[in-house]
C-alpha cells in the first residue's frame, strides 16, 4: 500500500510538470504569433564601444533602411521582415564593423551597431587620405568627424587591394599607430610620420626641429624607449636644437648629427660607467678632432738657437735668419692645400644607453 501511494505521488508530480511546460509552450507560441502578426512601429539604434569618435550617427543608420521603400520595415508586418537582409545592408556601410538586429516587446526594430575604430590616418603620394583600423582595413574620411590618431604620409599606393609589400607596410603603420595612440607622451610628441622611398619611417617631433630616423617599423616599443632615455639623459643636458638628425634605427645606440659642423666633445666618463656618449669613430670625425688638438697644443715653429760661446764672431748671429725665411713658402703651400681640400662631413656622436647616467662637467656643454 505504501509503495502504491509513493508511485501515485510521483506520477502526479510528473503530470503537473508536464502541464506547466505545455502551458508555457502554448503561451510562448501565442505571444510569438501575436508578435509576428504585429506591425513594426519604429527603429531604435544603439552604438557599442566608445561614444566620442562616431563617424556615423543613428539617423544615418535609419536612412540606410528607410530610403528604399521596399526595404523600409516601418509599417510592415513583422513576419514579412527579413532581419538577415537588413543586417547585411547595415554591415555594408564602411564605418560599421558589425550590426545586430532584433525586435523588442514593443514591436520596435532594434539595431546594435559596433563601429570600426581607426588607429592611423594615411596620406598617399597622390594626396588621397583614408584611415586604417586595427585589421589594416581602410575607413573613408568623414566630413563629420576627424579622428585624433597618428598621421602617416607618403604611402606608396592608392589601390584598394594591396600587394604583399604594401600589405606589410600597412601592418607596420597599424602597429606604430596603435602604440603611439595608447601613449599620451608620444601622441603629443609625434605629430606626423613620413614613409621614405625605401619603406622606412622618419618624423619631426613637436619639441625640437631635428629629423628622427626610426628605420623599419619593427621593435617599436624598444626604439621609443631608447629615444625617451636619450631625451632624458642627452638632450635635456646639451639642448634640444643642437642636432639635425637623430637616428634610433641602430641596435642599442643613438647616432646624432650636429647642425653647426663642430665635432662633439669627449665627456668625462668613469671607466665603470655602462653608458657612453663618444664621438663617432669615422675617419673624417677623428681627423677634425685631432687637427684641433694639434693646433692648440703645438706652439709656432722657431729655429733652434745654440748657446753662444764667448769670443765668437758676430757674423754667426745672422745664420738663423735665412733659415726662418726659408720656411715661409712651405706655410703658403699648406694654406693653399687647406683651401683646396674638400668640405668635411658633419661629425656625428653616438649615444649608448645603459644603467647609469652620463657624467658631464660644466665646461662640456655639448657631447
Amino acid at each position: 500500500m505504501a509503495k502504491t501511494t509513493t508511485i501515485l505521488k510521483r506520477l502526479g508530480a510528473l503530470l503537473l510538470w508536464v502541464l506547466v511546460l505545455t502551458g508555457f509552450i502554448i503561451l510562448l507560441a501565442a505571444a510569438n504569433k501575436d508578435k509576428e502578426s504585429g506591425i513594426c512601429k519604429g527603429i531604435q539604434v544603439k552604438f557599442e564601444g566608445r561614444d566620442d569618435n562616431f563617424f556615423i550617427e543613428a539617423k544615418d543608420i535609419r536612412s540606410l533602411l528607410t530610403k528604399d521603400k521596399a526595404l523600409n520595415p516601418v509599417g510592415k508586418p513583422i513576419r514579412d521582415i527579413n532581419i538577415r537582409s537588413l543586417e547585411a545592408v547595415v554591415d555594408q556601410d564602411p564605418w560599421v564593423k558589425n550590426a545586430e538586429i532584433y525586435f523588442n516587446s514593443k514591436q520596435e526594430l532594434h539595431i546594435k551597431v559596433t563601429q570600426r575604430e581607426p588607429v592611423a590616418r594615411v596620406f598617399t603620394f597622390s594626396g588621397n587620405s583614408f584611415y586604417l583600423d586595427e585589421a589594416a582595413e581602410r575607413i573613408p574620411v568623414s566630413s563629420r568627424y576627424a579622428a585624433r590618431v597618428p598621421v602617416f604620409t607618403g604611402f606608396p599606393t592608392d589601390a584598394d587591394k594591396l600587394q604583399r609589400t604594401d600589405s606589410l607596410l600597412a601592418a607596420q603603420v597599424v602597429d606604430m599607430g596603435r602604440f603611439i595612440g595608447k601613449d599620451p607622451f608620444w601622441m603629443a610628441q609625434v605629430e606626423q610620420l613620413m614613409i621614405t622611398t625605401d619603406r622606412k619611417f622618419e618624423f619631426i617631433p613637436k619639441l625640437g626641429d631635428q629629423v628622427t630616423v626610426f628605420g623599419e617599423g619593427a621593435d617599436i616599443e624598444k626604439k621609443f624607449t631608447k629615444l625617451l632615455a636619450f631625451y632624458k639623459e642627452g638632450l635635456n643636458k646639451v639642448g634640444w636644437n643642437n642636432y639635425s638628425r637623430i637616428n634610433i634605427a641602430f641596435e642599442n645606440e643613438v647616432v646624432c648629427t650636429r647642425k653647426d659642423g663642430v665635432p662633439p666633445l669627449q665627456p668625462v666618463i668613469p671607466k665603470d660607467t655602462a653608458k657612453q656618449f663618444v664621438p663617432d669613430e669615422a675617419p673624417i670625425a677623428e681627423s677634425e678632432d685631432s687637427a684641433e688638438k694639434n693646433t692648440a697644443a703645438t706652439p709656432p715653429e722657431h729655429p733652434p738657437v745654440a748657446a753662444k760661446p764667448a769670443g765668437k764672431p758676430a757674423a754667426e748671429k745672422t745664420t738663423a735668419a735665412p733659415k726662418a725665411k726659408a720656411k715661409a713658402p712651405v706655410k703658403k703651400e699648406k694654406a693653399k692645400q687647406e683651401k683646396t681640400a674638400p668640405a668635411k662631413q658633419q661629425p656625428k656622436a653616438v649615444y649608448k644607453p645603459g644603467n647609469k647616467s652620463v657624467n658631464t662637467s660644466k665646461k662640456q656643454t655639448t657631447p
